[in-house]
């Protein structure tokens, strides 16, 4: 009997059985006496194992190239001399379902972008990319969990707009029949829309396009926003502790279901984080980091990522957290629309996360009224005109609100130590780069 479809990982179960292993071609080693194939599936890696006796099976294998889908049909033997698990495959039948083309375009040391290319390639050959759209499986997995155990309703929104959102300085334009229209940077007024619709607690995991031209290592024109809204909030603090233990149950169900490989592939140990997560307001920051010798010209009211590391080395150091919330942002740096305490209208009631010195979600108490939100809108030299269906949602009682955005890429680069946003993407979409 023949146990077909057996991966891999479940090879120890069948030693002295015949199997079926489908898989790829990882490696070929043709000597003068053996033939050794590493064949590769999803859940690791095996050798067939063949002594040449001059049979149609060893012209099959001598005719193999790298990569090539195969289907191996064999004995599983043990045999502790082979590092892959001490098991071996005797094969008896080697069926070619694909022949990969030969020289493969890409190899170990081929640079980041020429990979990109390949990315297909690339991400089947790196068991570690594997792994890394497990870990993000599992956490989108464990973050809707929490916020669906909160009462959240997940929504859908628009990307195509009508007019541009916010600033209008970042959006993408296209031709929409017979006039423009504009890709969404952010579901923001949709999620306030919802809202005002009476759903209290809206979340939304989807795409979101910044038509920012940054070749930075954390920036993408598209990329995959987590944004979550919540009504009738006390103030901003619900929001922060929204995302603080969102975010903790997430890393927990991560740490549990792939910590050891985690470990293993990137060396890196994932820490369920304690909350609350310190907070810091953006003034106290500025104060750390004058004391630290930190000054940059021009930079008056933010932070630059240099600022943002040196602010999280000083919190961890402090307090042993990788995580820290700067609250308090000054109204220039901060959209119209969100909210400003009554005792400081220079500042606004908004807040980053920062983990481990990078910039992973943005957030903020809204502003709710219709009346401030037009004076608000009025002070950045913003028509009500463009902003009007907006507006409208918030003239026929609207309750108070707040919530945020995260970038799911940043979230994973930071987990798994990741040098670049680009490795954190299936596809990546940069200013120079709409292919494959």
């Amino acid at each position: 009997m023949i146990h077909s479809g057996v991966h891999v990982s479940d090879l120890r179960q069948h030693v002295g059985h015949t199997v079926s292993v489908c898989g790829w071609v990882n490696t070929l080693r043709l000597q003068s006496k053996m033939q050794f194939v590493i064949v590769r599936d999803n859940t690791g890696m095996a050798q067939v194992t063949h002594k040449r006796d001059g049979g149609p099976l060893e012209a099959q294998l001598e005719a193999l190239t790298p990569e090539s889908a195969v289907r191996i049909t064999g004995r599983v033997v043990d045999a502790a001399q082979v590092k892959l698990g001490g098991l071996e495959i005797v094969p008896e039948t080697v069926e070619v379902l694909n022949r990969a083309a030969t020289p493969l375009p890409i190899d170990e040391h081929t640079g980041v972008e020429q990979r990109l290319d390949w990315r297909f390639l690339d991400v089947r050959r790196r068991p570690s990319t594997q792994l890394m759209f497990a870990v993000q499986t599992t956490l989108e997995q464990g973050m809707r969990e929490y916020a669906y155990a909160q009462g959240a309703t997940e929504m859908h929104t628009p990307k195509l707009m009508g007019t541009a959102s916010e600033s209008g300085a970042e959006v993408f334009r296209l031709g929409y029949f017979d006039r423009s229209a504009y890709l969404a940077q952010s579901p923001q007024f949709y999620k306030q829309m919802a809202i005002s619709a009476g759903i209290d607690k809206v979340f939304e995991i989807g795409p979101v396009f910044r038509a920012e031209p940054s070749f930075t290592s954390r920036h993408a024109t598209e990329f995959t926003g987590v944004d979550l809204e919540l009504a009738w909030i006390d103030g901003v603090e619900d929001v922060m502790a929204f995302e603080e233990q969102m975010l903790a149950h997430a890393i927990a169900k991560v740490a549990d279901a792939h910590g050891e490989a985690i470990a293993e592939h990137f060396g890196v140990e994932i820490t369920v984080p304690t909350t609350p997560f310190p907070r810091v307001t953006m003034a106290e920051a500025h104060e750390i980091l004058r004391k630290g010798g930190w000054d940059p010209e021009g930079i008056k009211e933010d932070l630059d990522p240099e600022g943002e590391r040196s602010i999280s080395t000083h919190i961890k150091e402090a307090t042993g957290h990788e995580f820290v919330f700067i609250t308090h942002y000054p109204v220039g740096i901060r959209p119209f629309y969100h909210m400003r305490p009554t005792d400081d209208p220079s500042v606004t009631l908004s807040f980053d996360l920062l983990w481990n010195g990078l910039e992973v979600t943005t957030g903020a108490q809204r502003e709710h009224r219709y009346d401030v939100l037009l004076k608000q809108a009025a002070e950045k030299g913003m028509s009500p005109e463009p902003l009007q269906d907006y507006l409208n949602a918030f003239r026929y009682g609207c309750p108070p609100h707040g919530g945020l955005g995260m970038g799911l890429g940043r979230v994973l680069m930071v987990m798994l130590g990741l040098d670049s946003i680009r490795e954190a993407t299936f596809l990546f979409r940069g200013p120079n780069r709409l292919t494959p």
